[in-house]
Order: structure tokens, then sequence, then C-alpha cells
């Protein structure tokens, strides 16, 4: 243990100390707390930026991170969830529905992880079935209608790939989300939350603005993965998550995403209700500008961005 993760032990410490003596003596010594919590903000944003890509998967791994719950009630008002992809069932990896953003009525959709293993396996830990994107598709095409622009949240570490998963057609169903989104007359934002893992993450990505928590990964494969193949040790996966190229600012480099959200020292666990109106924030901002286009510019626009993304050398 390094000596900023040995000062961070002892602020944590004696918080906890001071927190326990406040309790039972009734003397007010907030101010104290305030002055170590400041200090304690600040080890951890040097130990953030001293730390290589695999702090920043550990971070968007947290449990405590704000999952979909969380935005929907501290950015939707009136919010009514809309289940299944009239084919098969409702697929509860995927959450969508319609609700207002600052007055205007959009549809939202989310990849949904839990926060408890029994909330976990009913979501199936983010890994969503091919009727998961069905269902998200048929709310876009919704949306496409009724002219509402479409939130999406990403966060899954993957599409799930069991053997049912496959013969309803997983690669088709991601397949024909990315075709119709790249084409969708309304207005589109996604946003990674937390993992956004191979086409699983894409099938919600095809966006006029995809935006990225500042600890949010995003990558083709996960560490774990990349390790095993290209490494052949999967327990490599640190070393792997450098070559990946999967943290917020090296895909705003890249061009891969169009803008990043700050998070609360230490990662959006420490602090849900500002990270959420961080990200309530900057959608806005983007709505606002993206609504503004003639919905053709709009589509072109969208087209030429994902064409643009990548470059080709000899």
């Amino acid at each position: 243990m390094g000596s900023l993760d040995f000062e961070l032990k002892e602020i944590e410490r004696k918080i906890e100390e001071i927190n326990k003596f406040m309790k039972s003596t009734g003397i007010d010594l907030s101010g104290e707390i305030d002055t170590l919590k400041k200090r304690k903000d600040a080890i951890q944003a040097t130990i953030l930026s001293e730390s290589g890509p695999w702090n920043r998967v550990l971070i968007a791994r947290h449990k405590n991170r704000p999952n979909y719950k969380d935005y929907v009630e501290g950015m939707l008002e009136d919010f009514m969830e809309l289940h299944g992809d009239r084919n098969y069932k409702d697929d509860g990896a995927i959450v969508g529905g319609i609700g207002y953003f600052n007055g205007i009525p959009v549809t939202f959709i989310s990849h949904a992880k839990g926060k408890d293993t029994q909330e976990n396996i009913l979501r199936n830990f983010g890994m969503p079935h091919p009727e998961g994107y069905r269902k998200a598709l048929r709310l876009m095409k919704q949306a496409e209608k009724f002219k509402r622009p479409v939130i999406c949240l990403i966060d899954t570490p993957g599409a799930y790939c069991g053997i049912g998963a496959e013969e309803r057609g997983q690669g088709e169903a991601i397949a024909r989300n990315l075709l119709e989104m790249s084409d969708l007359k309304t207005p589109i934002i996604s946003v990674v939350i937390g993992e956004g893992g191979s086409g699983g993450a894409l099938a919600l990505g095809v966006a006029d603005r995809v935006l990225m928590l500042e600890n949010s990964i995003y990558s083709v494969i996960s560490p774990e993965g990349c390790a095993s193949i290209l490494l052949k040790d999967s327990s490599r996966a640190d070393e792997a998550a450098k070559y990946l190229k999967l943290t917020a600012k090296d895909l705003l480099e890249l061009k891969v995403i169009d803008d990043i959200i700050n998070e609360p020292a230490g990662g959006a666990h420490n602090d849900i209700k500002m990270t959420v109106d961080n990200v309530k924030e900057m959608i806005s901002k983007h709505l606002k500008e993206i609504m503004a286009k003639d919905i053709n510019e709009l589509v072109r626009d969208r087209y030429n961005k994902i064409r643009c993304i990548g470059v080709y050398s000899e």
C-alpha cells in the first residue's frame, strides 16, 4: 500500500471515530469532518490521476455505482416503463419507456444492472437477450413516429451469449439496431455510465452525440477477454486494459465520443446525486444543440460522424 492509500485509510478511520464521538457526546465537530473529507477528495483525485486504465475499469464496475433507477429518478418526470418486444418476451436487462426531460417528452432506454444479487439475477447482470434489443428498437421507432428524442444509457459487460440468445438471433438483433439507429429520424443521445462492452453496448450507442462519464469504459472486448485471447493469460487484464484505449480520455482523443462528464472524486458512487445532476446537465446541453437541427441534416451528420471514426493507413 502506497503512502496516499495509507493516508486515505487513516482519514476514513478518523471520520468514523469523530462521528461516533459526536453521536455519544452531542458535541458538534462537523467542521473537522468537512476538512477531512476535503483532504480525502483531494487524495482520491490524485490516486485516480496517477493510476492506469485498470483502475477505471474497477470504478466502472463498482457495485454502488448509480444505475438506471438513479437516473430515472433524478432526470425524468412522469416516467412510464414500457415492456416487451412484441415477439418473444420482456427482457429485464433493458429498461425503456417515456417521460419528460426538462419538460421535453423523450423516450428513455437503458441497460439495467442491479445493486444486489437478487436484482442482478432479475436483470441478468445487465446482459441483454435479443428480445431486449428488439424492445429497444421498438421504442426507438415509436419515438421516431411521435418525434420524441431518444436518450440511451449504456452499462453492460456485453450481450448475453447463451445458447438460447444465439438461437433467437442475438447477432441479427444487434446488427438491426445499428442499421436502424444510423437512419432514425429523431435526435439520439447515448451516455456510457459504467461499462460499455462490445456489440452489446454499441446496440444502444449509434447516436448524434455519445457521452461518457469520466470513469466509465467503452471497448470492443473486456480486458479479461482481451488478455485471454491475445496475451494467453486472463490474469494480465490490467496490462490488456492499457492496450484497449477504453477510457473516456482515450476515446475522446480518438473521436469515438463527443464529450466527457465529470464525476465526484473517487468515482460516481461517492456522490450519486452530483453524478446524476452532471449527466442531466450535459444531456440538456447537447440535446438543445441537436434538436435545433433540421432532421435531414441531423441524420446526414450522424452518418458522416460514424463514417469518420477510425483512421486507415497503409
